[in-house]
């Protein structure tokens, strides 16, 4: 693969409030710890005071999770050396798309493993273990029952309700299952031995990026939820974490950046098998919405202690829990992700706990060999990839013309024109003034029409170049978003199975620049 690099601020994709974090602006630095750099990290180790009991917790846990499964000599070296005090993670998370979803899927993991090689050769000293948190709690099925490749939509429907982790592989996803005999046998043999998807999507990612030494973490888990127990109370009981994420949203929307994220008086949910609903206060206690379950405040304090599994944090609580049971030291995240952990730091502080040091994935789009030919034939180069078609067309077609069809000489003339004869005319008569200027406003419509004839003459002469551009930009941004957002891997996975070996030899987590990668 070729590698070029774009400014992100040329490419149109980002917030100005994502671009201002990654440059650095002052006014954001109350709003998180450390900077996105390598020599961050340092401070980041020196403040990681990660519990032994947490560490041998996460390492009970991670012996059940992975039961079963053949691990790599690279996950079972890591595995030990979590409970050693010199090793530190770095994480990333996201939701269980099928087959992996959009690309971003593969970059975001991609870019977590290349963090952890980058820190282990700055600090030799430490061993760093990169971390996929699976949302296996997540309840939203609608966002992940479907991947896209090559124009077209496969997708999964099920009755089935609750954390989508918990999802069964029954007969209606071996019906959808028969719809992708393409997909590689790493999917199949994932997804046809295992009885959830939660299960499925550990063994895929295992078998992909094992050799790496990632680990998967599900959160989905009795005995890492008993570590969030006082966060849970204070929660549910005291609203606290609520008021410190209100004021810093307040503070970032008062400097006029939007609000990512919405916290709310209780930001738990309640989680059994095939339901996971918010809980609110109700008169005499509290209510799970959307059923008729209801406890006093003494039955859920006693459930928080007995079945803390029950309780599911969600977008808000999620990063705290996750940096209190990991001995984390960076999140990686897409470009809303990364800011939304800004309007959480006061629940970090209220807690005690580090926040860590927030980075963005890589971002990266792929070009194939008939792109590419396009791309010569039109004389563009990575930058011109970014741009809007319709703005593009406008100017093309403008420079390209053989005929001036915005006529803005003919106008300018017929403009003095009527202007020279129809002040004339007013010495005869007053009112001949104003028909003049009633016939020039005529006169510059029908010129107007006559240019649109023109323009669209050029155009048709233009086709074949402005096909090809429409052809380059509908590869690169799909319907209009960008291509790491809705095309999957299987993509160029299927022409390539050296891909992820190739992405990990091109991304440096560390590198804030859209990488355009090329291969023929």
């Amino acid at each position: 693969m070729k590698k070029h690099c774009v400014d992100l601020n040329k490419t149109g994709q980002f917030s100005r409030f994502f671009l201002d974090y990654i440059e650095g602006k002052e006014a954001l630095r109350p709003f998180y710890t450390h900077l996105p750099k390598l020599e961050s990290f340092k401070d980041a180790i020196a403040q990681k005071n990660f519990p032994d009991e947490n560490r041998k917790l996460l390492y009970q846990a991670l012996q059940e999770q992975y039961s079963g499964l053949d691990l790599s000599e690279e996950v079972t070296a890591n595995f030990e050396a979590i409970l050693s005090k010199k090793t530190f993670t770095v994480t990333t998370g996201h939701q269980l798309n099928l087959f992996t979803g959009p690309l971003y899927f593969i970059y975001k993991i991609v870019s977590t493993i290349n963090l952890a090689k980058k820190l282990k050769e700055a600090y030799p000293e430490f061993n760093f273990v990169p971390v996929y948190w699976m949302a296996t709690e997540d309840h939203d099925f609608d966002e992940i029952n479907y991947f896209k490749l090559d124009g077209k939509k496969y997708q999964w429907s099920s009755g089935q309700t609750g954390a989508v982790g918990d999802f069964v592989l029954d007969d209606s996803f071996k019906a959808f299952l028969k719809e992708t005999q393409f997909a590689p046998y790493v999917f199949k043999d994932a997804y046809q031995s295992s009885k959830t998807l939660g299960e499925a999507v550990r063994k895929y990612v295992n078998q992909l990026f094992g050799a790496h030494g990632l680990i998967v973490v599900d959160g989905h888990d009795a005995m890492l939820k008993s570590i969030l127990k006082p966060v849970m109370k204070a929660d549910i009981f005291d609203h606290s974490p609520f008021e410190k994420a209100q004021i810093a949203s307040r503070k970032l929307e008062d400097m006029g950046y939007k609000s990512q994220i919405f916290p709310r008086e209780i930001n738990f949910f309640y989680l059994v098998k095939g339901l996971r609903e918010r809980i609110e206060r109700s008169k005499g206690g509290f209510q799970v919405v959307n059923t008729e379950i209801r406890f006093t405040s003494d039955e859920l304090a006693a459930l928080i202690e007995s079945n803390p599994e029950r309780f599911s944090p969600n977008v808000v609580l999620r990063p705290l829990y996750q940096e209190m049971i990991l001995p984390n030291l960076a999140y990686l995240g897409g470009p809303a992700e990364v800011v939304y952990w800004l309007q959480l730091k006061g629940i970090f502080d209220q807690f005690e706990i580090p926040f860590p040091v927030l980075l963005p994935r890589n971002f990266a789009l792929i070009l194939d060999g008939s792109v590419l030919k396009k791309l010569e034939q039109l004389g563009w180069e990575g930058a011109d990839v970014f741009v809007d078609f319709d703005s593009w067309k406008k100017g093309f077609v403008a420079r390209q013309a053989q005929v001036d069809f915005s006529m803005k000489a003919e106008k300018d003339a017929l403009s003095q024109l009527f202007d020279t004869k129809g002040k004339e005319a007013s010495a005869l008569e007053k009112s001949l003034e104003s028909a003049f200027q009633a016939g020039k406003v005529r006169s510059l419509k029908i010129l107007d029409q006559m240019g649109s004839k023109l323009r669209k003459a050029e155009e048709k002469r233009l086709a074949v170049e402005l096909n090809r551009a429409k052809a380059v930009l509908d590869f690169t941004a799909p319907g209009g978003s960008p291509q790491e957002r809705v095309v999957n891997m299987m993509q160029f996975y299927l022409k390539n199975p050296e891909l992820i070996e190739e992405l990990l030899g091109c991304f440096d987590p560390l590198d804030f620049n859209m990488m355009v990668l090329e291969y023929a």
